[in-house]
């Protein structure tokens, strides 16, 4: 492995569970019959219990990156056949959801991270 899951250079505190790279839908087809695909990607981070400096961190990158625009976020590589990591820019994050407290943890935090060139 190499490299860790990281925004703007800063490495989460509790690295997530899981992490996914959602699959596009088609935006429609071309004359050739060929599916359209949006230019840009997805990827979702999922932590299945989090401290509460974890969610912190995740809050504060969200409200940091709300009002700047975007971010640089470091990701295992689209497509690539080795769990190698690789630093986006101009990403957008999206708003943190939060599931319930269990002794002093939040469970089911996932975090969408948008607009990302492959």
């Amino acid at each position: 492995m190499s490299g860790s899951y990281s925004i703007n250079g800063t490495p989460f505190i509790i690295q997530p569970t899981e992490g996914q790279w959602i699959r596009r839908e088609a935006l429609g087809v071309d004359g050739q019959g060929h599916p359209i695909y949006p230019g840009v990607r997805e990827f979702e981070l999922v932590f299945n219990v989090s401290q509460a400096t974890g969610t912190y961190q995740l809050q504060q990158f969200y409200q940091q990156i709300a009002v700047t625009g975007t971010a640089v976020v470091e990701l295992p590589r689209y497509g690539y056949f080795d769990y190698d990591f690789f630093r986006y820019s101009g990403c957008v994050l999206s708003e943190p959801e939060f599931g319930k407290y269990f002794a002093q943890h939040t469970l089911d935090v996932s975090l969408i991270i948008s607009n990302i060139r492959t």
